[in-house]
Formats: C-alpha cells, structure tokens, sequence
C-alpha cells in the first residue's frame, strides 16, 4: 500500500521484517515441539532459540541475496537462520516442514493480529454513528427515495440505521477471525507424513491459533471469507460517505464535511468545499471489492496445492487490511465531526418541498373520509403534480379542490409533522447500548 493509505501501525505489521519474524517464531516453535515429543535434542533446540538472528533489515538484505541463488524465497529464508545459528542446532530449523507450513502459519498469525487492530477500529466507527445518531435523534431531514422528496425523517434515524450495520460488519469480521485465525503444519501434502501432528498443536497453541486440517495450504476460502468481511466494511462506508456526498450538494447543503482552518477546496474558484474524503471512501471502497474478487479466484487450487494464489495474496491481503483500516477510521472521524446544516434541512422540508411529503397523508385522509384508495390517489397526484408546477405548498392547491372534502382540522392532522415524526425514535431507540464503550 501506498504511504499515504497506510497507517503506521497497521503497515507495521506487513513489512517484511515482521513477515520474516514471524515466520522465524514458528520455525522455533516448531523446533521445540519436536524437543518436547522427544524428537529433537533439548539443549540443541534451546541452542536455536539462544542463538537466532535479530530480523531486521541487515537479515532481510541477507534472504534476498540467498534468494538469487536460490530462486526460492523461504529455502533462502531457511539457509540464512541455519547459517546464522550454526550446526547442529540450525539443523532443527524447518524439520519436517515444508514451505507452506511455515508461510501460511505466519500469515495467518499475522492477519489475526492486523484483524485485531480492525476490530478496534470498527468499534470506533460503530460509536461514532452511534453517538450522532442519539445526539440528532430530534433534527428532521427530507428522506429521499430514488433521488426525489420523499417523507421526513431523522439525522438520527440515518446514522442508527448506519450504527446498525456497521455493528454488523463488526460481527462479520469477528467471525472472519475466527476463520483466519489457524495453523498448519503437517507437511507436503498435509499427511503428517515426516512431522507429528503434536508439533503442530504446540505451535498453534503458542501462536493463539487453532490447528486445522489442511492440503499442504490453508484453505483459501477463509482468506476470501476474510476479504468479504473487509469489503463489507467498505460497502457500509461508501453507503455513508454516498450520504454525505448528496447531502453536501449546493442544492441541498444539509450537511457538509468538516474544513479545518487553512483548507482550500479547489486550486481554481475559492468558494468551493468539496466533499473529498467521502469521494475518496468511495473510490476505496471499489478497491477493496477488487481485492475480494482476486481472493476468491484464490479459492480453487490444483491438487493439493498450486501456488498461484501466493502472487496475489502478497498484495491484496496487506493492501486489503491497510486499506480498509484507513477508511474505518477516516470514516470514523467524518461521521464525528461531520456539520449538520440544521436550518437548511428544516428549510428544505418546509419550504422546499412544497408540502409535498405530506401526499400520502392526504390520501389516507381522503380514503378514511369515504374515498377509494385508487380515487384518492388520482386527485392527490393531480393536486401534486399542479402544486410543483405552479410552486405551491400542497396544502393551498387541495384547499381550492372540491373534489377534497376534508375539513380544516383534517387537513392540519394530514400536514402535521409531528404526528408523521411520533415514530421516528424507534431506529435511534433500537441501538440500545450499541456503540457505548465497554
């Protein structure tokens, strides 16, 4: 991943210091499962440990140099830590083992960890909309279907409605976890053929993950099952920062990204405050679809195994975990500090919409009042469409109607928005404690 998508932390954990670590750590604990069935001299295992390189650039340097000579990335990795530590201890290193055993440990190990900074984050997000949602529980907005004036509704019954599903995305990367949070070490093909299957449980257990029957890889749906989870993230991400981007419009202006002092929202006309961190969450959002795509044609492998997964996966799944990492918490931060234009949106309601989000309450009036459904459809569709041609309120073009017969007070019941708004908590009522920091 680029520098500027990638968060420290998170991009920590990708370099190849730490790749190559880890798979150190599981060569080692590897070594002391055979001394602890008996397999492997003791001191000579303990040796290895005492006696393992520091991974640090020097060492990396070190493999890729080995590497063209041997044309293979962890048979070089292999023969510097043997070299480094010596014989025999070195020659405890990758016993029994074969390539994929000690890569696919360590990647593993390694998204488990980069999932946990994740879920922390989702967390965030989750608050964050939480907290908005019961903070304009009360705030009324124009809803909007296919683009078009709708019925009222709430700021906060939008950003529940977000909390929710992120809070689902959440769930999804728990159980994504779990997936992905496994072992295997049991050979070529995945026999145990030349390794006892306890060394993998000392291994797996040391690392906190689970042993898994395996072909000479870990199955790839769970990778794809992994990279599903990070794409859903996006999707409900793109979902809100799509919000924003429609809300912030000049025609609309109810609600606009934070500006901090000194900012400059166009090169060319000084006026401008373009929505560009939602712009950007969006376009993210597409890569990280492209990633799941590229890990699902990851899933079908020849035999036991083929390697033409692992081109694609160096990739996708660092830049998958350091992307989506990125836009939960730019997310985050938008869903916080975003402005709410509380006046523009009750202007918009009241004024700019004509009355027109009242119409399916005229008809229920007018059907209550003796009308067919059908009968009272066609006049409020008349009076509506005569209202929005000649820019007036609704209410004025059925008050001049005969074929409405609804008196005064059934007219301020049909146009009242607070008896149309007297459920309009139920979504913000529903979080419960969700978002509320344990």
């Amino acid at each position: 991943m680029i520098p500027r998508y990638a968060p420290k932390e998170m991009a920590a954990l990708f370099s190849d210091e730490a790749r190559m670590a880890t798979m150190l750590e599981v060569e080692l604990l590897a070594a002391e499962g055979l001394a602890a069935i008996g397999q492997a001299p003791s001191d000579e295992v303990a040796a290895a440990r005492r006696l393992a390189p520091v991974v640090d650039a020097a060492f990396v340097e070190a493999v890729n140099e080995r590497e063209l000579v041997t044309n293979h990335d962890v048979a070089a990795f292999v023969d510097v830590v043997q070299a480094a530590i010596g014989q025999p201890a070195g020659s405890w290193v990758h016993f029994g083992l074969t390539s994929s055993d000690v890569v696919d440990t360590a990647l593993c190990a390694t998204l488990t960890k980069a999932t946990d900074l994740l879920l922390e984050a989702q967390r965030g997000l989750v608050e964050a909309f939480a907290t908005r949602a019961r903070a304009l529980s009360q705030v009324v907005v124009l809803g909007r279907t296919h683009g078009m004036h709708a019925e009222p509704t709430t700021f906060g019954a939008k950003f529940a409605l977000f909390a929710l599903q992120a809070e689902r995305d959440r769930v999804r990367l728990e159980r994504a976890r779990e997936a992905i949070a496994v072992a295997k070490l049991s050979g070529a093909v995945g026999t145990y053929s030349n390794i006892d299957p306890r060394v993998e449980a000392h291994v797996a257990q040391a690392l906190g993950l689970v042993a898994v029957p395996a072909t000479q890889v870990i199955a790839r749906d769970r990778h794809a099952e992994w990279l599903y989870a990070l794409a859903s993230i996006g999707a409900t991400i793109e979902l809100f920062a799509t919000e924003v981007r429609h809300l912030s419009r000049s025609e609309l202006g109810e609600a606009e990204e934070p500006f901090g002092k000194g900012q400059k929202g166009s090169s060319a006309m000084p006026h401008k405050r373009n929505p560009i961190l939602s712009e950007r969450l969006c376009g993210m959002a597409r890569v990280l679809r492209g990633y799941l795509s590229a890990g699902l044609e990851d899933v079908a492998l020849w035999h036991e195994r083929d390697i033409s997964h692992s081109s694609v996966e160096r990739i996708v799944l660092p830049d998958a975990a350091t992307l989506c990492y990125y836009m939960v918490q730019k997310a985050t931060g938008l869903a916080s500090g975003l402005v709410v234009n509380e006046e523009r949106a009750r202007y918009n309601l009241e004024v700019g919409s004509l009355g027109l989000v009242f119409s399916q309450s005229v008809l229920l009036a007018l059907v209550d009042a003796g009308r067919s459904r059908d009968e009272a459809y066609r006049i409020v569709q008349r009076d509506a469409r005569a209202a929005m041609e000649a820019r007036r309120h609704l209410r004025a073009v059925l008050e001049e109607d005969p074929e409405v017969e609804l008196s005064a007070a059934d007219l301020d019941r049909a146009f009242d928005l607070d008896r149309v708004m007297v459920h309009a908590q139920a979504h913000v009522e529903s979080l419960g404690d969700l978002g509320v920091a344990k």
